[in-house]
């Protein structure tokens, strides 16, 4: 229970932060609503784990991803808390399996509170609904989390790619050439990937909702009467319905807006994102961590103090980006950080193996 209390008292700081720096009053009310909630849940857990437990500060997660708001924007913050609080809630669902406690059903995401508290603020309107459900999902894959998972690829690949070499033909100039070689070719296929993944969605956005306005058209009557039952699976009585869908129709913008959003599932910011942004990031990203291993080559002569300097490096690199990790997974620091260590040390292994192997083959 102890874990859950930082947990809840990490969300209430984080959510009292974004309330602080929210410059539009509803979402901010809203936030500082969110903040108690937080708060009246770790007093919870906290009588629950005895009289004498006394409740925590913020943890070194919470203060790092305040950092990390006041360089990436406070925005930034929401969808990790979101993902926290599904995290927590499966923790909270699997510590009543296994004491065979039965559900009471208020485990749920706390996503589901802060849509409820929305929705009964009476003056809270779609202005404030849609700027909420763009955040979060802006931010649900967001740009630290690219980071981070972007610098793991480039540091694992070009470690793994320098040892390979290393095992062929251990020299400072080899290993220098594969390092930079590696590192130009990851991130340069990286970017490109990236780019070609958001440039096709976007056009197939675009298409799908070019033949959207076309069916309104050509086919108004259909399309009234697809408004009318999305409408009524809202719950809308079906007459109310009827005279809505046949508002609607009457104004084929909105109604297309309408369509694109309701039937298709499209939102505007998925065709405002820009692919060049995305390409750039994502070089950068995997380039900084494709970096740390050729640090060493940099630094030294000795071969063989290159050859360790590089494993140690990239162990470094490998742990501090387990570490981060945890800023999404609340996972303790130490074993994720280890595992991404394991994980990279025997895909260098592996490599370097086959390099011998092959190495000597080819020289003999």
């Amino acid at each position: 229970m102890e874990s859950n209390v930082q947990i809840e008292i990490d969300t209430s700081y984080l959510y009292k932060i974004l309330a602080s720096h929210e410059q539009d009053p509803i979402i901010s009310k809203v936030y500082q609503e969110m903040s108690a909630i937080e708060m009246s849940h770790a007093i919870k857990f906290a009588a629950d784990s005895g009289p004498n437990y006394i409740l925590p500060g913020p943890s070194w997660r919470a203060k790092t991803l305040h950092g990390i708001g006041k360089i990436f924007g406070y925005d930034s913050l929401l969808g990790v808390l979101m993902d926290t609080e599904s995290s927590l809630a499966k923790s909270i669902l699997k510590q009543k399996r296994n004491a065979k406690i039965r559900s009471s059903g208020t485990e749920e995401n706390h996503v589901k509170i802060l849509r409820n508290i929305l929705e009964r603020q009476h003056d809270v309107g779609p202005k404030q609904f849609m700027r909420f459900e763009s955040r979060h999902r802006s931010v649900g894959g967001n740009a630290i989390r690219a980071a981070v998972l972007g610098g793991n690829d480039g540091l694992f690949s070009n470690f793994s790619l320098m040892m390979g070499i290393a095992g062929v033909s251990a020299t400072s100039d080899t290993m220098l050439m594969a390092g930079f070689s590696g590192l130009m070719a990851g991130a340069l296929s990286m970017a490109l990937g990236e780019w070609i993944s958001v440039k096709s969605a976007q056009e197939l956005y675009e298409n799908q909702m070019q033949l959207e306005m076309e069916e309104i058209e050509m086919n108004p009557e259909g399309e009234q009467q697809e408004i009318k039952l999305i409408y009524m699976a809202k719950g809308i009585p079906e007459d109310q319905a009827k005279l809505m869908a046949a508002e609607l129709i009457s104004d084929k913008e909105k109604a297309h807006q309408f369509l694109v959003k309701e039937e298709l599932g499209i939102q505007k910011e998925e065709l405002q994102g820009s692919a060049w942004e995305a390409a750039i990031f994502s070089f950068f990203a995997f380039a900084i961590g494709a970096f740390i291993p050729i640090i060493p080559v940099l630094l030294f002569n000795e071969i063989s103090v290159v050859f360790y300097g590089c494993i140690g490096f990239s162990v470094l690199g490998m742990f501090l980006i387990g570490a981060l990790i945890t800023l999404f997974t609340n996972k303790n620091v130490f074993y994720s950080g280890m595992r991404q260590v394991i994980f990279g040390l025997v895909a260098a292994a592996i490599t370097f193996g086959l390099g011998k192997l092959l190495g000597n083959s080819l020289l003999n």
